[in-house]
């Protein structure tokens, strides 16, 4: 039998339910390396992420990793569980930065469904809303936000499926 990842990656729209809590495995532990190249890739020139000496005299007393790549990285830990079978992100709101992650913190997340409805414009569809936490391996919030994105009904993905393999197969 050949199992495809595409059946278990994401969700369609009706696996979703307000109140589902999907918990995101594995995590991600950030190195100094990891939050240099971000820094250095997105313009981030603030010495509180790429001056260790700068930090030590912070309230910190160390470099903070940038906060965006908490962000990225929780986005991305939710794929295979949230948007992995997504057409569109729609909207990311109420990105909040909770607390600080440091060099060596390990990042997990955890994702609410917050809300469902089906598209007006479009009955193949629906939008889900979520909202993610972002904690260390100390249980400690230090990031939360929320999106809205637009997923596939089963069925309708399914019959493209079908279309595509049949026509593979002339």
């Amino acid at each position: 039998m050949i199992h495809d990842a595409r059946d278990t990656f994401g969700r369609f729209y009706e696996e979703f339910e307000p109140g589902d809590v999907y918990k995101h495995w594995p995590g991600r532990t950030i190195t100094q390396a990891d939050d240099t190249q971000f820094a250095l890739l997105t313009m981030n020139q603030h010495p509180l992420h790429i001056d260790a000496a700068f930090a030590e005299g912070t309230q910190f007393g160390q470099n903070l990793v940038v906060g965006t790549l908490v962000f990225a990285i929780a986005v991305g830990l939710s794929v295979p569980d949230v948007s992995g079978k997504a057409i569109a992100m729609l909207e990311y709101e109420s990105v909040k930065h909770e607390g600080p992650t440091f060099h060596g913190d390990t990042i997990y997340a955890e994702t609410t469904v917050i809300e469902k409805r089906e598209s007006k414009s479009r009955s193949d569809r629906g939008i889900v809303a979520v909202t993610t936490r972002a904690y260390n391996q100390r249980d400690e919030t230090v990031l939360t936000y929320r999106r809205s994105l637009l997923v596939p009904k089963r069925e309708a993905a399914e019959a493209v499926r079908a279309s595509s393999s049949s026509e593979g197969a002339e």
